[in-house]
Parts: structure tokens; C-alpha cells; sequence
């Protein structure tokens, strides 16, 4: 069995030790560790974080490999400092039978850059009229315990009441693409004042508001989980923070976009700016970040949604809706909570690793860096600084809005049970 030592660094930003990897596990965590014949990695000023995880992301696989495939979309994870992720439904075919989720699942365990959690489909072909195999998901190889029919909302209550009820049995969560169809149909952006000066129809933030309202008061209902996807509003931060109050088992994500960037960038026209739910308003983006500060917001998920060149190189109406995340996800997070003072190193491994995993049932991925735990470990150097470069994305697109913006920090190893993935910033 391989063994690293980990030399100097500091675990979840605190004061620098060394961390012993024997084989898949940390064998121990302190000060002047030893072993013969370990392979020696100088952390000196590096931060040492649990692996991450992200509870949202596009794979596009099977049916959109143009965009992207399990393997370089888990190698682009890999590339940011995860070691899970959870991919989302809206494939061709839906992820909506078992069949499906255990040949996303069986892809990533062959490609070995991180664990792969399959999200099932809600509904049958995501068309939102009849439940999918739920059960039959969950009881599959990929043990499936997150559903989402995101890209589209569970709009009829109805159903989403019966999906909260079913998923209940075995303990699973339904994760919500919180948009009323009716208040968005033709929308191109945030509604407000931008989209009122370029004449681009608007995205109301009462139709992502409305739906979160009946769905925490549905599951406070049935009482069971509900998961708020990429909640991007004022207002929808005080409903769930409403909902927590009353003891409602509601979680929530907001993206690494959605903690930056503002509509005000849409005056660009450029579409790599155009995503769902819309970039909204500097209020927005102070009330998201406040949240996830204190705990409202539970979670950081990338949405990472690759498309190639041509769905993107396009005029604003015609072009595809989304943007890449995983290998800048925690340089965004850094700069926007970590360098302002919002969050330590610790709550960053906290709504990066610790509470994604636990949202999502990932037995063995956001674990304490201590002795007897897996070794699903990431360094980080938080003193770099460097411009976005897509162009060295491990990610089969290039869709970022970040290309030649400098962000701090850098990824420079990852380790998935023991086995680097990342080493010195190069995928192994």
C-alpha cells in the first residue's frame, strides 16, 4: 500500500501539520510525522481541505458528449478539488429509470477521477405528469437518494407533493428547480431595470419565490426533504430562512455565479452571461452571500453546465442557458466569502464538503480530516493569484464567464481515497 505525507499544511485554514495517507486512509494527523518510503508533498501555506462535493452538476452523459462525458467532466471536478459529484437528470435519455443512473454510475466508477452520484429524474422524461422509478432508482446499484428534474420545475403540486412522499420511505430528497413555467415563459434575464433598458424580456424573482413558498410548506406537509436548487434572490433567502425558523426540513445551494456576478453584465450582450436562474441584482448577490454566512443558505453547488462553442458563439435569444463551474468554483468561493471575511477556511469545508455530503447520503466523502477517515483530501493554494485560462479546462467546454478575470487561489492536488488525482496542479 502507497503512502503520502502531507507535510505542513493547514488543515481547514488552521495552524500547519502533516498528514499521514496510508492506502485509502489517514493514518494520522499532527506534528514532525514520519514514514519511510512515503512519498513526500510540501504543503508549507497550503490549505488542507476535505475533498469536495457538489450537489449539482451536468455530465451531459448519455446524449450530449459534445458538451461533456463522466470522464472529463469528472476529471474537471478532479481539476477543482472534488472528489464527488452529483449529476444531474436532464440527459438523452432521461436519468429516469435504473437503467440509466447505474450506466452514469458504472462510467464514473470506471473513470475513477471521483465518486459519481446519479440525481434521478422527478418525473417520467422530466415532462413533470408522471412520477419515474423512484424506488426502483434508489434500489439500483447507484442507490440513487437526490431527484431532480432540474433544467424544468415540478410545477403541479400535485405531483411534487406525491414525489416528497415517496422519496420519504427510504430517507431521499427532492431537489427543486425552483421556477414558475407561466411567469417565465420568454424570459432572457433578471427582471428589473437592465432588462427594462435593453427591451430583453424578464425573469421574475416572484417565480422562483412562489414555488419555494408551496414547496417548504408541502414538505412541512408530508414531512419530508425538500432541496432548494441554485436559489438566486433577497426573497428567497427569507422564505427559507421563514421555513428553517418553523423546523421545515429544507436545504438550499446557491452557485459560485450567483455569488459574484450581476445582471448588469448582460448590457454585454455576451451569452456566456446568460444562465437559469438569471444573474440578478447586487441586493441579490449581498443577501446570498449574508446567507450562506449564516448557515440560511446551506450549501455552494457549481450547476456546472458545459455546452460547446456553437450553442454559446450566437446571438443572446438563440444562445443555450448555463455556464462551467467546477474548476473555478472554489477560487469564486474564496474570493467572495473567504477574502471578505464572510466565512473561515472551516465553513468553507463546511458548505463545500461536510453538508453537501450529508444532504446527498455520499457515505465516506465529507469527512473530518482526521486519523481513521477516507483520504478524500484537497490542497489549495490560497496565496495564488491568476487570470481564468478556459483554454486549460479539463472540462470539454469553455463556457466560463470568468475567462481573463484574475481569482485567487489554485487547486494543486487532490486525492480520492488515497490515489491522487491532481498533482501539482496536472490531472495524474
Amino acid at each position: 500500500m502507497s503512502k503520502t505525507l502531507i507535510r505542513g499544511a493547514k488543515v481547514l485554514g488552521g495552524d500547519p501539520q502533516d498528514v499521514l495517507i496510508d492506502g485509502e486512509t489517514i493514518e494520522a494527523v499532527g506534528t514532525g510525522l514520519s514514514a519511510e518510503g512515503a512519498e513526500i508533498v510540501e504543503a508549507g501555506g497550503k490549505v488542507l481541505l476535505p475533498g469536495l462535493v457538489d450537489l449539482h452538476t451536468h455530465l451531459r452523459e448519455p446524449g450530449r458528449e459534445d458538451s461533456e462525458t463522466v470522464l472529463t467532466g469528472t476529471r474537471a471536478a478532479a481539476s477543482g478539488g472534488f472528489t464527488a459529484v452529483f449529476a444531474m437528470a436532464n440527459t438523452f435519455p432521461v436519468a429516469d429509470t435504473a437503467g440509466v443512473v447505474e450506466q452514469v454510475w458504472r462510467l464514473g466508477r470506471e473513470h475513477g477521477y471521483c465518486d459519481v452520484h446519479p440525481i434521478g429524474a422527478v418525473t417520467v422524461g422530466l415532462e413533470g405528469r408522471k412520477l419515474a422509478e423512484l424506488g426502483a432508482m434508489h434500489e439500483s446499484a447507484a442507490g440513487v437518494t437526490v431527484f431532480s428534474d432540474d433544467g424544468k420545475c415540478v410545477d403541479d403540486a400535485v405531483i411534487m407533493r406525491r414525489a416528497l412522499e415517496y422519496v420519504k420511505a427510504f430517507g431521499g430528497v427532492v431537489a427543486q428547480h425552483a421556477q414558475e413555467p407561466r411567469l417565465t415563459e420568454g424570459a432572457q434575464m433578471n427582471e428589473g431595470v437592465v432588462s427594462a433598458e435593453l427591451g430583453l424580456g424578464g425573469w421574475p424573482a416572484v417565480a422562483e419565490e412562489s414555488i419555494i413558498a408551496r414547496d417548504v410548506l408541502l414538505a412541512e406537509h408530508v414531512g419530508s426533504r425538500v432541496h432548494i436548487c441554485h436559489l438566486s434572490t433577497a426573497g428567497s433567502v427569507e422564505i427559507v430562512r421563514w421555513a428553517k425558523s418553523r423546523g421545515i426540513d429544507v436545504t438550499a445551494e446557491v452557485t459560485p455565479h450567483h455569488l459574484l456576478l450581476t445582471d448588469e453584465l448582460v448590457r454585454t450582450y455576451n451569452p456566456v452571461y446568460k444562465v437559469n436562474p438569471p444573474l440578478r441584482t447586487e441586493r441579490d448577490v449581498a443577501a446570498l452571500r449574508e446567507a450562506l454566512a449564516d448557515g440560511t443558505i446551506d450549501i455552494v453547488a457549481t450547476d456546472h453546465a458545459p455546452h460547446p462553442h456553437e450553442d454559446k458563439d450566437c446571438e443572446w435569444a438563440a444562445a443555450a442557458m448555463g455556464m462551467v463551474g467546477l474548476e473555478t468554483a472554489l477560487a469564486v468561493v474564496q474570493q467572495t466569502m473567504v477574502d471578505t471575511g464572510l466565512l473561515d477556511w472551516a465553513g468553507v469545508a463546511d458548505r463545500m464538503s461536510f453538508t453537501p455530503a450529508r444532504i446527498g447520503r455520499a457515505t465516506g466523502q465529507g469527512r473530518p480530516v482526521s486519523a481513521g477517515e477516507p483520504a478524500n483530501l484537497t490542497l489549495v493554494d490560497t496565496a495564488y493569484r491568476g487570470p481564468v485560462d478556459p483554454a486549460g479546462f479539463a472540462s470539454r467546454s469553455r463556457n466560463t464567464p470568468y475567462e481573463g478575470r484574475e481569482l485567487p487561489g489554485r487547486v494543486t492536488h487532490t486525492w480520492l481515497r488515497g490515489k491522487a488525482t491532481l498533482v501539482d496542479g496536472k490531472l495524474a
